[in-house]
């Protein structure tokens, strides 16, 4: 049997539709859950799915029971992925697992009689689930960011708990600001610019096909019962191991392998120096599940990110006395050779560690490449401007026209015609299914109005400093909307959100909010205390990141919806109210793991169960904005803009040279902005994880392709679930006083500490 990857060429070949496959970079790859032979059918997903005879005819998919099933699931990830932000910096997306359990629990519903819960259960109410569990499972990404950092700063006095109003209304703004200002942009980025753009969104692609599939007849109900038990399993694996796990982390989750030669060999020193520089395994199904997902390009890109950044670059830097590491034990000659390479404390104080030296490439890279991006797709940049630019024309000229005057000015370009590229389609869905101009106008005027007065009076940041944190979260969302680049989760949830995760699945928002850290650094600059304006500086990158976020998820559902034929309006209000939950619930699961973990907030912390990376990063970049007596290494900068340039003329080759016949040499180069994830993360550890999920991804496929299209997004949305919600049980554990610190064993674990 051909591979998946050779009958996908073959289809490409005979037609001029794009097959279903994702990026990494350029990297094509599968989408899993589907059926490659539905692929030679000539399958074209930048129009509508077509569509099962035995669907069912779904009047009013937006039911109670979609929403509330929706918000449920999406409430389990939510908590989930404060845990896997906290420890990781990494947060996953609630839609492929509301797709999959939703249709499970409504599908047993449906055969009752009983009003509200029976009846019968089509694709597109499932494409509701999905939709409210994606507003409830988001905007965790402030929690593992922005806002611990304030307090490791002493930027923000107090606890959360004591501040959770303020915590709930920052929470809100970026929730609808994001929801409403991307609302009316769903016609242009998933119907007008995205087969030119090749924004095809695969989890949310993949989502939809899965739903379709799923509800395809007797054959579909069979093969989502296949899903649900591989979901199922995987999920409940997932927790029982990451629970049983703490209480033996150096047995069950943490192999510290170069730490047992230590102790065998009589605690030589040279073990302990490659255990210094983070590399061990970890047994992490979150991690081993998101390599299932992203392929092997982008997880050997990480991994030799990972070499380069923590095997060559970071020691050599120690060796030539550029930056140090810490000793992490001092009172016992045994561990005497043990030190920590990723402290982020102290800075401008001693010199730095090589995580802070390594932050400004890695974030410069992924900025740059972003850019870089986005500038060789000028030609649909400029039809995109024209394109806005008449249809603002003809709304202007139509108001003056209700009033009785004219405009010749206006008028003569309303009736210009863009010439729109022969592949861009007439939308399917009507106006009447269209979300409001009054509900998207009205929400985001209220919103920004409520965020001045909000972030005035809690947060100490002036009307006019608020304004342009909502400009800056409107841009990096453009940006993110439409640029080939990289990635699956999200410390992202902070590098450039909609047009990058388009392309490659997740929003990267780290750029993003640096780049809106550093442009407040300088609005800020000697107006501000250096605690207040590190306080505004981690808010408005907040802001920037969190509406982008959302703008993000809410755009993926369009996708989504625009498959399944789902009503656009119906989709949003789902997620509307799936968000009104995630308001209120992600700052409860903040307050929880910061009260049963105090030293998520002590950046002084050396041995906390929580690394929390992504806060660590924000907090250096906030203190190189803001406080005089931290810099920016010379050394640092210089590598930074060498490697910037570099990667962006790889952008301008693979973009104008490897094209045509030199195309599938695209494959082979390496995904810079997941090498630059592995400088801004503190060790090698999850990528470590993700090389393994891939490569036994790969094998898998190798092994049965029809089996790794069935369950493997399954497995992988499991594994990711499963984890997570098993750190939200750690915490009621540590609160409780039973937690495996308390009753579990240490060992395998460096001096004790894992």
């Amino acid at each position: 049997m051909a591979s998946t990857e050779a009958r996908l060429a073959d289809v490409a070949e005979k037609t001029d539709k794009t097959p279903i496959v994702g990026k990494e970079g350029d990297e094509k790859i599968d989408i899993v859950d589907v059926d490659v032979d539905a692929i030679e059918e000539d399958l074209d997903l930048y129009v509508p799915l077509k569509m099962d005879g035995s669907f069912v005819d779904e009047h009013d998919p937006l039911t109670i029971r979609a929403v509330i099933i929706g918000i449920v699931l999406g409430s389990l990830v939510n908590a989930s992925n404060l845990y896997l932000g906290l420890k990781t910096g990494f947060t996953f997306a609630a839609s492929m697992f509301g797709a999959i359990f939703g249709y499970g629990i409504i599908k047993l519903a449906s055969r009752t009689t009983l009003p509200i819960i029976g009846g019968s259960f089509g694709p597109q109410e499932n494409s509701i689930i999905q939709a409210a569990a994606q507003g409830a499972g988001g905007i965790a990404g402030i929690f593992v960011a922005g806002i611990p950092a304030m307090y490791q700063l002493h930027a923000q006095t107090g606890t959360p708990k004591e501040q959770f109003g303020a915590i709930i209304t920052i929470t809100l703004v970026c929730s609808f600001f994001g929801l409403f200002f991307v609302a009316p942009l769903r016609k242009f980025f998933i119907i007008q610019v995205g087969r030119e753009l090749k924004l095809l969104f695969p989890t949310a692609t993949a989502v939809a096909l899965t739903i379709r599939s799923m509800h395809a007849g007797v054959a579909g109900a069979g093969e989502a019962l296949s899903k649900l038990k591989a979901l199922s399993l995987s999920f409940a694996a997932a927790l029982i191991q990451r629970v049983a796990s703490y209480y033996a982390v150096g047995i069950l989750y943490d192999w510290h392998v170069f730490t047992w030669i230590h102790i065998w060999s009589g605690y030589t020193s040279w073990a302990m120096n490659i255990e210094s520089w983070g590399w061990w395994f970890e047994w992490t199904p979150a991690f081993i599940g998101s390599g299932i997902l992203i392929g092997m390009n982008s997880a050997l890109s990480m991994f030799g990110g990972a070499v380069l950044a923590w095997g060559i670059i970071g020691p050599l830097l120690v060796h030539y006395g550029e930056c140090i590491g810490k000793q992490q034990v001092e009172d016992d000659p045994r561990w005497a050779d043990w030190y920590s390479f990723a402290s982020l404390s102290n800075l401008g104080h001693e010199t730095p560690s090589p995580r802070y030296w390594l932050l400004w490439p890695g974030v410069l890279i992924m900025v740059v490449t972003s850019i870089a991006e986005l500038l060789v797709q000028y030609k649909v940049i400029a039809y995109a401007g024209r394109v806005v630019w008449q249809k603002i024309c003809a709304n202007i000229s139509l108001a003056l026209a209700k009033r009785g005057k004219t405009s010749t000015y206006f008028a003569t370009r309303a009736e210009r015609e863009v010439k729109a590229s022969e592949d861009i389609i007439e939308d399917p869905a009507p106006a009447h299914e269209q979300v409001p101009f009054w509900a998207w106008s009205t929400g985001l005027v209220v919103t920004v109005a409520v965020a001045m007065v909000i972030f005035q009076l809690q947060w100490g940041m002036n009307p006019g400093l608020t304004v342009l944190a909502c400009v800056l979260a409107i841009l990096f969302s453009f940006v993110s909307l439409d640029d080939p680049h990289y990635y699956f989760f999200v410390l992202p949830r902070n590098m450039l959100a909609v047009q990058i995760g388009a392309v490659t699945d997740n929003s990267p928002l780290t750029a993003a909010s640096k780049a809106s850290q550093l442009i407040f650094g300088g609005a800020t600059k000697n107006h501000f205390a250096v605690k207040d304006a590190q306080r505004v500086n981690l808010v408005a990158g907040g802001l920037a990141s969190g509406a982008a976020d959302v703008a993000f998820s809410l755009t993926s559902d369009f996708r989504t919806g625009f498959l399944l034929g789902t009503s656009p309006v119906k989709q949003w209000y789902a997620q509307c109210l799936g968000s009104v939950v995630s308001i209120f619930l992600a700052p409860g699961m903040f307050v929880l793991f910061t009260t049963a973990y105090p030293c998520i907030l002590d950046a002084s912390a050396e041995h906390c169960a929580f690394a929390a990376p992504s806060v660590s990063a924000w907090a250096a970049v906030a203190q190189a904005v803001t406080d005089p007596d931290v810099s920016i290494p010379l050394t640092s900068g210089i590598f930074s803009i060498v490697m910037a340039v570099f990667c962006a003329c790889q952008v301008v080759f693979r973009h104008f040279y490897l094209v045509g016949e030199r195309e599938k040499y695209r494959q082979y180069l390496p995904n810079w902005g997941a090498v630059a994830l592995s400088f801004v993360l503190p060790n090698p550890v999850f990528t470590t994880a993700a090389l393994f999920g891939a490569t036994l991804a790969w094998v898998w496929r190798k092994w049965n392709i029809k089996s790794f299209d069935l369950y493997g997004y399954a497995v992988a949305a499991g594994f990711i679930a499963g984890e997570g919600l098993g750190g939200v049980v750690g915490a009621i554990l540590q609160i409780s006083g039973v937690s495996g610190d308390v009753l579990g064993t240490t060992a395998g674990c460096p001096a004790g500490y894992c």
